[in-house]
């Protein structure tokens, strides 16, 4: 499914067998998650996307070519491709093991061809072995909402009441962490979203409420999964003193101006920036310990058009998967 024209529609078009070149892998694609990222890549919120593209960076495949220099991997090996797709090694940032921050980095589905494909090249450095474990489908919304999730709630601290504005793919995965390192959750949704407040208790926030409201007690920290900039000032509100909250997304409406109160206080306001292999690592290992389960919706390849559209208009609980 590819992206010719930024704002237009995928089009599912037969492509050439590629062959991973130095360094690279080539993965048959089992399933591929779809980010909140892909709809900023196909409706131009992101700066100069490469088109064509093929979206899609949440993959979970099997190795069936490998390029020269590849080292630790093999044929036949079940792998995780994620946003990070390569960084230079050598700008300051990399050198100082903030490869999140590389000047020159690639970025699967946006200035790399992604998943949205029956196959993909990578990088084989940014390549996460998965295992056995675990079924297809359910693994890719770890590649990235379960990455960026993990950074973030690092990136919030060891508090332990913590506000999640946005219940989608990402918040649905961090609830479940969270609650596993006995944190008490608080769930923020549109509001009026009594279904995904449901959806929220049931994976064990303690209360769940829109996101116009108040929680019932000051929050150590809250992270901001939703892409709304008018969030920012009601999360500072909702933290106590000395307390974070954490923009997870790649891109946000405009923040609007707040009273300098509710910064106050040694609140803070931070960002996250894609992801490290480390944290990659670290977040997969624990994984199958936490005992994650994944909301998922399937849907055809072909289909991802509207796959993207549901996702748009939030059809659907957790997170929307292409499957070849």
């Amino acid at each position: 499914m590819v992206l010719k024209e930024v704002g237009a529609a995928l089009e599912w078009s037969a492509l050439p067998d590629r062959q991973p070149g130095h360094g690279e892998i080539r993965v048959k694609v089992a399933a591929c998650g779809v980010c909140r990222t892909d709809l900023h890549v196909v409706d131009g919120e992101l700066p100069a996307p490469k088109v064509p593209i093929i979206p899609g960076h949440e993959i979970v495949g099997r190795i069936d070519a490998i390029g020269p220099d590849v080292e630790g991997l093999h044929l036949g090996e079940r792998v995780g491709i994620p946003w990070l797709g390569h960084t230079c090694g050598v700008c300051p940032y990399c050198i100082a093991h903030k490869e999140n921050l590389c000047d020159t980095p690639l970025f699967t589905g946006y200035t790399r061809d992604g998943g949205f494909a029956t196959a993909a090249l990578a990088d084989a450095r940014y390549a996460f072995p998965l295992g056995e474990s675990g079924d297809d489908v359910a693994l890719a919304p770890l590649l990235c909402a379960g990455l960026i999730g993990w950074r973030s709630l690092v990136i919030a601290g060891a508090g332990k009441k913590l506000g999640l504005y946005g219940f989608g793919a990402a918040g649905h995965i961090v609830a479940q962490v969270a609650k596993w390192q006995g944190r008490s959750v608080f769930a923020f949704t549109r509001p009026g979203d009594v279904a995904t407040q449901a959806f929220a208790r049931r994976l064990g926030a303690i209360w769940a409420g829109g996101s116009d409201e108040m929680p019932p007690e000051p929050l150590d920290a809250a992270i901001i999964y939703a892409t709304v900039g008018d969030l920012v000032p009601l999360a500072l509100e909702a933290v106590g003193k000395g307390g974070r909250v954490v923009c997870a997304g790649i891109h946000m409406s405009d923040i609007p101006g707040f009273r300098y109160d509710l910064l106050w206080g040694e609140r803070q306001l931070v960002s996250v920036a894609n992801l490290t292999r480390q944290d990659g690592l670290d977040f997969l290992r624990q994984a199958p310990e936490i005992g994650i389960v994944t909301e998922t919706t399937r849907y055809p390849l072909r289909e991802g058009n509207r796959a993207l559209a549901d996702l748009r208009a939030g059809k659907f609980e957790g997170a929307a998967v292409l499957v070849p």
